[in-house]
C-alpha cells in the first residue's frame, strides 16, 4: 500500500494541529497504549522552583516558572511537552482575572515556560499563577511600567548582584521585600560555578565546575530553593543581566579564564550550556532565546518618562583583558563591541527620559589600587578598556542625569563619574552606584578591609562612599531627583538577619553627581 496520506486523514491533521498545536496532534496518533503511558500522572513537586516576573512594559509582562519535580537532578520529568495552565488577575484571590492561556513546557528547554502578556494596564499590580497536571503553583505579584509618556510619580528601584551560595544565605532579600520595589534590577552573578567547598556556610551541589547543561540546570535550581530569593521573585518583577560566574570567571566573549585548559570548542560548547541554562530560569523574552554560544541580553526599558534603562552585556562582546597599564588605554579595546555601543550611545542621545539609567556588570569609575603615585587597575572593569570608557563618559555632558548601576565589586563603591579621571579638576557628568553583594564573601571582617581600602582613598577622591557589608541598594526616583539608601545586614552566615540602612545619599536633576546626605 502507497505510504501517502489520504485526503481525509490530511484534513483530520490539519484541523487537529490548528487546534492544538504540533505536538498536541502528533499525539491524537500515537496507539492506544503509548498514550495510556503519555497520561501517566506527573510527579509531585512540579513547581518547585517557584514563579518570577520580569521585563515590565506599559501593557505587558513575561511570567516564568520552571517544572522540576526533582531539581538538583536534571529536573525530574519526562522527556514529553507538558501543558501548563496561567492565569493573570487583578486581585490576589483571582476574582478579577485579565488573562489566561496555556503555554507549553518543553524538555528542549528543561520545561521552562515563559509567557510574554501583553493588553494590560500600564503601572497596575497583578497577581498570576500556573497549574499543571492538577497542581497549583504559588501566587506571584507583579507590575507594569508606567504610561509610555507619563512624566511624574515615583519608581522604587532595588538594585542586587552576586549571590554566592557557599558564602552565605540571602538574607537580604528578606528585607528587600519589606521595601517593596516596583522593579528589582540584578546586574550579574546569579549563580558560582564554583566547586563545592566543603568549608562553605552551604555546599554547592555536583562534584565540581558545572560544564554541560544538566549541570547548569541543577545549579540553577539549588541557589533557585533559597526562600529569600524565591520570596522575592514572586513579589516583583526583575530585569537581568549575567556577568561573569554564570558561566566561568573573568571570561571574554569566547575566551575563558584558563585558554589552556578549556580548548575554543569545549568553552563554545560551555557557553551553549550556560546561556541556555540562564534562559531557562530567567523571566525575559524570546528575544533572548540563546542562538548556540550566543546570547542577546542587551535591551531597553522605559518607565514612562521618568527613567530609561539600558541593560548591558560586558561579557559577550569585549576584547581580552588587557594585562598591562599600557594595554588597558590601547583604543582598539572594546568592552562592549561596535554594535552595542551605536545602540547605548543611540539610546542615550535620543532619550525622552529624566533619568538616564545603565545597568553595567562592572564598574565604570577609576579604582586605583596603588596608593601614592602611580596608578594600577583592575583590569576585568571598565579600567581595563579605558578610551572606549573615556569616550562614553565624554557623551554623559550630553545625557540628561545619567546614572550607573554596577555590581561585581562585593562592596558598597558609590562615586561621581568624571570626564577624565586622568585630571582631577575634570567635570562630573554622572553618578555610579556599584552595589554591594547579596552574599558573595560573607561577612567580611570590617577592620581589615578598612585597613586595605582606607590608603586608596586619597588617590580616588570621587568614591563618595566605600563600605564592606552585604546587602542591596534602594533607590526612590522622582522628577526631581534620586533618594538612595544604602540598606545592609548584619550577617548572612544565618538564615535570619538584622537589616539597617548604613547610608543615605542623592543625586539631584540637573547636577551631575552624587551627595550623601
Amino acid at each position: 500500500m502507497s505510504g501517502a496520506v489520504s485526503p481525509d486523514r490530511r484534513r483530520v491533521l490539519t484541523a487537529g494541529a490548528a487546534a492544538l498545536g504540533a505536538a498536541a496532534s502528533a499525539q491524537l496518533w500515537l496507539p492506544a497504549t503509548a498514550r495510556a503511558v503519555e497520561r501517566k500522572p506527573l510527579p509531585d513537586g512540579l513547581f518547585s522552583l517557584g514563579v518570577a516576573s520580569g521585563d515590565p512594559l506599559p501593557d505587558g509582562i513575561v511570567l516564568w516558572t520552571r517544572l522540576a519535580p526533582d531539581p538538583l537532578n536534571g529536573g525530574g520529568m519526562p522527556d514529553r511537552a507538558v501543558p501548563v495552565e496561567w492565569q493573570l488577575a487583578e486581585d490576589s484571590r483571582f476574582r478579577r482575572t485579565v488573562r489566561r492561556g496555556t503555554a507549553w513546557a518543553r524538555s528542549a528547554y528543561g520545561h521552562s515556560v515563559h509567557v510574554d502578556v501583553r493588553g494590560l494596564r500600564p503601572d497596575r499590580r497583578y497577581w498570576y499563577r500556573f497549574r499543571a497536571d492538577g497542581q497549583l503553583s504559588r501566587v506571584g505579584r507583579t507590575r507594569t511600567a508606567p504610561p509610555a509618556r507619563s512624566t511624574g510619580g515615583h519608581l522604587r528601584v532595588a538594585l542586587a548582584s552576586c549571590q554566592n551560595w557557599q558564602h552565605g544565605y540571602f538574607t537580604p532579600y528578606a528585607d528587600m521585600l519589606r521595601q517593596d520595589p516596583d522593579v528589582v534590577v540584578f546586574v550579574g552573578d546569579y549563580i558560582y560555578e564554583s566547586a563545592p567547598s566543603a568549608t562553605g556556610v552551604r555546599r554547592h551541589e555536583g562534584g565540581g565546575e558545572p560544564y554541560s547543561l544538566t549541570q547548569y540546570r541543577n545549579r540553577y535550581a539549588q541557589y533557585r530553593s533559597d526562600p529569600d530569593l524565591a520570596a522575592m521573585h514572586a513579589n516583583a518583577p526583575f530585569v537581568v543581566t549575567f556577568d561573569d560566574h554564570e558561566i566561568d570567571n573573568d571570561f571574554a566573549g569566547e575566551i575563558p579564564q584558563d585558554p589552556g585548559k578549556q580548548p575554543h570548542d569545549a568553552f563554545t560548547a560551555r557557553l551553549t550550556a550556560g546561556y541556555q541554562a540562564y534562559y531557562e530560569h530567567m523571566p525575559v523574552r524570546a528575544s533572548a532565546v540563546p542562538d548556540g554560544p550566543h546570547i542577546r541580553m542587551h535591551r531597553r526599558l522605559e518607565f514612562g518618562r521618568l527613567a530609561r534603562l539600558n541593560v548591558l552585556d560586558t561579557r559577550q562582546y569585549r576584547s581580552d583583558q588587557a594585562t598591562s597599564q599600557e594595554g588597558a588605554q590601547d583604543p582598539s579595546l572594546t568592552m562592549l563591541g561596535a554594535a552595542q555601543k551605536r545602540w547605548l550611545v543611540d539610546g542615550l542621545r535620543h532619550s525622552p527620559a529624566r533619568w538616564n539609567l545603565i545597568a553595567s556588570q562592572i564598574m565604570m569609575a577609576e579604582t586605583d589600587l596603588q596608593a601614592g603615585e602611580g596608578k594600577l587597575w583592575f583590569y576585568d572593569a571598565w579600567d581595563g578598556y579605558q578610551a572606549e570608557r573615556n569616550a562614553l563618559l565624554r557623551e554623559f555632558r550630553r545625557v540628561s542625569n545619567p546614572v550607573v548601576l554596577t555590581g561585581d565589586r562585593h562592596l558598597t563603591m558609590i562615586s561621581d563619574l568624571k570626564e577624565d579621571f586622568a585630571d582631577p579638576s575634570s567635570a562630573v557628568v554622572g553618578a555610579e552606584f556599584v552595589g554591594t553583594s547579596i552574599s558573595s564573601n560573607g561577612d567580611q571582617d570590617q577592620a581589615a578591609f578598612r585597613e586595605q581600602w582606607d590608603p586608596r582613598r586619597a588617590d580616588n577622591p570621587h568614591w563618595k562612599l566605600l563600605d564592606a557589608h552585604r546587602g542591596y541598594h534602594l533607590f526612590d526616583i522622582r522628577q526631581g531627583g534620586i533618594d538612595a539608601r544604602v540598606r545592609v545586614v548584619d550577617t548572612v552566615v544565618k538564615p535570619q538577619a538584622t537589616p539597617r540602612t548604613l547610608a543615605r545619599l542623592r543625586v539631584a536633576a540637573g547636577r551631575p553627581g552624587v551627595h550623601v546626605v
